[in-house]
């Protein structure tokens, strides 16, 4: 299954934004049988992504999780597409509120970066989910205000505030990605990306000329006594970060001076 197989804004958004928010009908129904709630059915749902990932998904498998017959799910919850809206929205509920946080602007967002950075870790199926329609639920909604509330009065006007919270997260995203990907490759393929490029290395070094590439050879030399492989997403994630809250600021200071 590729990820476009699973996106959100896919289903009728009143019924979406009515399970995000519990004003539906569905909300406060109670199972006398088996004690259903929304609650525990998207908590088996985000647990069975924790573990087998998002593919795995389906109304079947998460009653058979919960020990109930699929049919019974849909009291509660409209359908997978619902579902899968909710999922994101609570575990976006596990993020912290840095806006209050001390050490100004740039502290909030490195706070900001670093508890998404982890949220994804948490939970890696996040990453193989579109979210081009991000279902506005409370919990995504609350951590946009506080997000926004971390850069306000600093000299941004409202759509530059938007923008800069949308590249620091884009970011995160992105090298998150990486980091899981580059963790999965290691677990399926049984070995560290130490072994496997020393078993390049023998071919590499009859075809690698250093007349050809100077620089190539030099650098990545470099970065494999350093790191022990050719990437190491901790340091990437580290630098980038770096180097996206440098920018920031210095778009924050030319902004100051027009």
């Amino acid at each position: 299954m590729t990820t476009d197989d699973h996106r959100t804004g896919t289903s009728d958004p009143t019924r979406s934004l009515a399970l995000l928010w519990r004003t539906g009908e569905h909300s406060g129904r109670r199972g006398r049988k088996h004690d259903l709630s929304v609650e525990r059915i998207v908590r088996a749902a985000i647990e069975l992504a924790d573990s087998e990932g998002v593919a795995a998904l389906s109304m079947r498998r998460v009653a058979e999780r919960l020990g109930v017959g699929t049919m019974s799910l849909y009291t509660y919850v409209p359908g997978k597409s619902e579902l899968l809206d909710v999922m994101i929205d609570t575990v976006h509920g596990e993020l912290g509120r840095h806006h209050e946080a001390p050490g100004g602007w740039r502290a909030r967002l490195e706070l900001i970066a670093r508890d998404n950075w982890a949220l994804c870790h948490r939970h890696p199926w996040l990453l193989r989910v579109l979210t081009n329609r991000v279902p506005l639920g409370p919990n995504i909604s609350l951590n946009y205000e506080y997000q926004l509330r971390a850069i306000d009065g600093i000299g941004l006007n409202d759509l530059e505030m938007d923008s800069v919270i949308t590249l620091v997260t884009d970011y995160v995203h992105g090298a998150a990605r990486n980091s899981i990907d580059t963790a999965r490759t290691r677990r399926d393929s049984g070995i560290t990306d130490e072994q496997w490029w020393h078993a390049q290395a023998p071919f590499l070094e009859r075809v690698m000329d250093p007349a050809r590439f100077p620089v190539a050879g030099r650098v990545g030399t470099a970065v494999g006594e350093a790191y022990r492989t050719s990437y190491d997403p901790d340091r990437a994630f580290e630098f980038g970060l770096a180097r996206v809250l440098d920018g920031v600021e210095v778009f924050i200071e030319r902004r100051s001076d027009v």
